[in-house]
């Protein structure tokens, strides 16, 4: 079976733009759309049963998304779904038979919104499957960029293919990003890049980073590639060029336990502050 693209909706407004930007995924993947509720959105009534009331505003939540993406993508298909909480550990349950999930960045609090943002970043550090997190106000434009946070000390097969299919299916230039900063001399060995001077070590990380997309460039040979090096931590650069992007894609290495499990100073700093949706990409 094909897996869906699904999203979380709750009736907020951060949950209807998500539902919308998920439509729009789901058609360009090809893939049917799940809206998923879940009945619990308050913290104290985690893991109760759902009471005749919260089944109704479920039927909103969900007729509210409908009504969104029948506005704004009807070509979607769609279906949907009610699943008990707690929220957090129900959304990692329907990611694992996600093609991808959907969240917004931002949830309101009190009732009218269990995507807060501890869920949609607990979520985004347990996942097995890419997340993606939309803010708001976000507006769809197809041909944005898509930004890649290239980590070139760990380049992760996932994490480039997400970034160069999202810009095949957008039609869209890809920005392949990283960033270098110089180490530490005591932690260097022979003949690393860091033994050699400034201008010499961003030439040599570019040759690097030419040599490691060059066989996404033949395997994607309609998508352009900008990259683009700066000296420094990554989340600020990354920030900046998520303005005005459609997709910021970030990885995040998984861990064996999902106690431990924790989306990174990168991805955390981006999902908080970039201006457009993020998708955070596990990996080994």
């Amino acid at each position: 079976m094909v897996p869906p693209v699904i999203v979380g909706v709750d009736g907020s407004t951060e949950s209807l733009a998500a539902a919308e930007w998920a439509a729009r995924e789901a058609v360009r993947r090809r893939r049917l759309l799940r809206l998923l509720h879940v009945r619990s959105w308050h913290p104290r009534q985690d893991g109760e049963p759902a009471t005749a009331a919260q089944r109704l505003l479920a039927r909103r939540a969900l007729r509210r998304a409908g009504e969104r993406i029948g506005r704004t993508c009807p070509e979607a298909r769609w279906e949907e779904e009610q699943v008990d909480g707690p929220a957090t550990a129900a959304l990692l349950r329907a990611a694992e038979r996600a093609d991808v999930l959907v969240l917004g960045s931002r949830g309101l609090s009190g009732f009218t919104g269990f995507l807060v943002g501890s869920v949609a970043l607990g979520v985004a550090a347990r996942t097995v499957r890419p997340v993606v997190l939309v803010p708001v106000p976000f507006r769809e434009t197809v041909h944005r960029d898509v930004v890649l946070g290239l980590d070139l000390a760990d380049p992760c097969d996932q994490v480039i293919e997400f970034a160069f299919e999202a810009a095949r299916t957008r039609g869209a230039r890809l920005r392949a990003l990283h960033a270098w900063q110089p180490p530490a001399p005591y932690a260097l060995g022979p003949g690393e890049i860091g033994l050699i001077e400034g201008p010499r070590r961003a030439d040599e990380w570019r040759e690097f980073m030419a040599a490691i997309l060059e066989p996404w460039r033949d395997k994607y040979p309609g998508v352009e590639v900008v990259e683009t090096l700066t000296e420094g931590r990554a989340a600020s650069p990354l920030i900046r060029a998520a303005s005005g992007a459609g997709l910021l894609v970030v990885g995040r290495r998984t861990t064996p336990s999902p106690v431990l499990s924790r989306t990174g100073p990168v991805a955390h700093a981006v999902i908080h502050h970039a201006d457009c949706p993020v998708a955070v990409v596990p990996h080994e």
